[in-house]
């Protein structure tokens, strides 16, 4: 597996991933998450998405960009048929590590109340809660991760 800049032929790709890896979500939220109506079309435009992939199909991906003095893990996701193998923390590492090329000390990210996996998977990668509140409809945990160059 390949970590690499999205480019707009993996569009689907992305799509199909967000989909299966969010659908389970749906009821437990009431609604589709965010990551479910993302732009990914504009955000590949803006090379903000790095793709999984095995050359054949997107295994994963994350969504990711500066803002102030932090770099924002917008989405990350794995396709459910491969979960269970590292993918989505080889993600996040990835984020973490373009924050330290880009010369940024901290990564900031939220996630939705509900999706109580995450709120284990987040501290267990140095992440620390820094509070919880509603926005843009949603319930959410937002977390901070301080990284050591």
């Amino acid at each position: 597996m390949d970590i690499r800049l999205a480019r707009q032929d993996d569009l689907r790709g992305i799509q199909r991933c967000a989909q299966a890896a969010y659908e389970m979500y749906v009821p437990r939220i009431g609604k589709r998450p965010a990551p479910m109506i993302a732009d990914f079309q504009d955000q590949i435009a803006k090379h903000l998405v790095h793709v999984l992939t095995d050359g054949k199909c997107v295994a994963g991906f994350v969504v990711f960009y500066l803002r102030d003095d932090h770099l924002h893990l917008e989405n990350v996701a794995v396709d459910p048929q491969f979960q269970g193998l590292g993918y989505g923390v080889q993600l996040i590492k990835h984020a973490e590590k373009a924050a330290l090329d880009m010369g940024v000390g901290a990564v900031k990210l939220y996630t939705n109340a509900k999706m109580t996996e995450n709120l284990k998977l987040y501290p267990s990668l140095g992440y620390s809660e820094l509070g919880r509140w509603h926005e843009d409809g949603f319930d959410r945990v937002f977390y901070r991760k301080v990284l050591n160059s």
